[in-house]
């Protein structure tokens, strides 16, 4: 028997075939060349500063308003008039940071009066609105 040198058919291949890897690369470098452009444009962000000498004051009180069947109106359960809850509303709204606004109404209150408080309201710059309910539930 005589033992083969080289050339045996059955081995394995010893040579690498590069062409798809080539192809990859190509791609891949173009794909570069299109978006490289698209990564130079910058935008423009502007950050808020810190100011480090402004105090909290903690959480701002809401205020009350509490409108009961005949339709009398009590602001911090000080008797109001309608006139008296525009003025104070405008004020409300012009502070920083706005204060919420909880309105209480009974139950057997019609919805316009309830409308009509709300118009108000949004017609004074006022945006924190809350309705306050009893949570019992069984109602």
């Amino acid at each position: 028997m005589a033992m083969s040198t080289g050339g045996d058919s059955s081995g394995a291949m010893s040579e690498i075939n590069v062409t798809p890897l080539v192809d990859v690369m190509l791609v891949l470098l173009i794909i570069f060349m299109i978006t490289a452009p698209l990564m130079s444009h910058r935008i423009t962000v502007k950050l808020p500063t810190a100011n480090p000498k402004t105090v909290d004051t903690g959480p701002i009180e809401p205020h009350d308003l509490a409108i009961k069947d005949d339709g009398s109106l009590y602001l911090d359960d000080i008797p109001v008039t309608e006139s008296e809850l525009k003025a104070k509303l405008v004020v409300f709204a012009s502070q920083t940071p706005q204060p919420e606004l909880q309105i209480r109404a009974d139950k057997g209150l019609e919805w316009k009066n309830i409308g009509k408080i709300l118009s108000d309201a949004k017609a004074a710059g006022m945006v924190h609105i809350a309705f306050m309910t009893t949570g019992n539930g069984k109602e």
